[in-house]
């Protein structure tokens, strides 16, 4: 009964109010007839309305004569109408087609790649990698072969561990899992000293295994000995082992810069303003002037890509251009001697 309704939604319907003493007459010769009426509610005895589709009316019409029954259309409803209504609107219904074929067009391509689970590898290597492979913004998703991308990325990316490609609509979202780098791994049995990376002052020495070389307080130059891998006994000798322990020592930096006395800081002021445009693709229309007004300003750019759902993206971005605006004082230090 409901893919009926459905088709009379479609093919369109009425509801009409039929007033008259016989109206069961009416609907018993319906039912005979195989004429499906819906939706019905009694407003009195002799007072039904009713919702039946245009192919069924007529019949009722004639059905209505033959019980004394009189017919008014209350609504009109369904497709058919709707068209009816709006037949003089060609211009409208033309661009709701295109709109309707371009989306389907659309539908078709990439116009977006999602990237998940990095955090030493950049969005932009990973798209440049995946450009490489053969998925890119714009490209078709019937030539997109996931697992001949995915294989190729682990084969030539030692950098990966695990990498999965979904699509959902126009959006492609990769998933990614890194490698750990492997510690250089040193055989505790192997004879090594413990040495200083940097020169410094010595605050402590715990030699675990193997025998300090230095004492507290002691200044120590880069790639001295601090801890030496042997052990000497009285009767054992010199036994050769692997350095351990914990050598705590004062490092200094020295860093040398130029200041000028004569300075001109920028800095911000209150004002800004505010410029958009559209990025159809590699295609850019600007909604203002390109000069601004400020002589000297910041300039923060703001992208947002258009969607229709979820994951339904379009080519289309919306660029928000943002203008601060900068004054500049001009500074002058005095020279200090200490």
């Amino acid at each position: 009964m409901y893919i009926q309704i459905l088709r009379g939604y479609i093919s369109g319907y009425v509801r009409i109010i039929i007033e008259g003493y016989f109206i069961e007459r009416l609907i018993n010769l319906c039912i005979k007839n195989n004429i499906i009426l819906w939706n019905s509610k009694r407003k009195k005895v002799t007072l039904l309305e009713v919702n039946v589709s245009i192919k069924d009316f007529r019949k009722i019409i004639q059905f209505a004569k033959q019980t004394k029954c009189k017919i008014k259309i209350k609504q009109k409803r369904g497709i058919p109408f709707i068209f009816n209504r709006y037949k003089k609107r060609k211009l409208f219904f033309a661009l709701l087609f295109i709109v309707f074929v371009s989306i389907l067009v659309l539908s078709k391509f990439i116009w977006n790649i999602q990237i998940t689970g990095n955090a030493s590898i950049s969005n932009e290597e990973i798209i440049e990698t995946l450009k490489e492979e053969g998925l890119s913004v714009g490209i078709l998703k019937s030539k997109i072969n996931t697992k001949e991308i995915v294989n190729k990325m682990r084969l030539n990316r030692s950098d990966l561990a695990w990498i999965g490609i979904e699509i959902k609509g126009t959006n492609a979202i990769i998933k990614i899992v890194e490698t750990d780098k492997k510690p250089d791994i040193i055989k505790e049995d192997d004879y090594c000293n413990i040495i200083a990376t940097k020169p410094g002052i010595i605050v402590k020495v715990n030699a675990v295994n193997g025998t300090p070389l230095v004492k507290e307080g002691e200044v120590v130059k880069e790639n001295t000995p601090l801890i030496g891998g042997w052990l000497e006994g009285k009767y054992t000798g010199v036994n050769y082992v692997h350095a351990n322990g914990e050598v705590l020592a004062k490092v200094w930096y020295t860093q040398n810069e130029k200041i000028e006395l004569k300075q001109v800081i920028s800095s911000k002021t209150e004002r800004c303003e505010n410029k958009y445009s559209v990025r159809i693709n590699n295609f850019q229309i600007n909604f203002y002037k390109t000069l601004s007004k400020f002589k000297k300003y910041d300039t923060i750019d703001t992208v947002k890509k258009i969607k229709l759902f979820s994951d339904f993206y379009l080519p289309i971005v919306l660029v928000q251009k943002t203008n601060y605006e900068l004054e500049e004082k001009e500074v002058i230090y005095t020279r200090r001697w200490s």
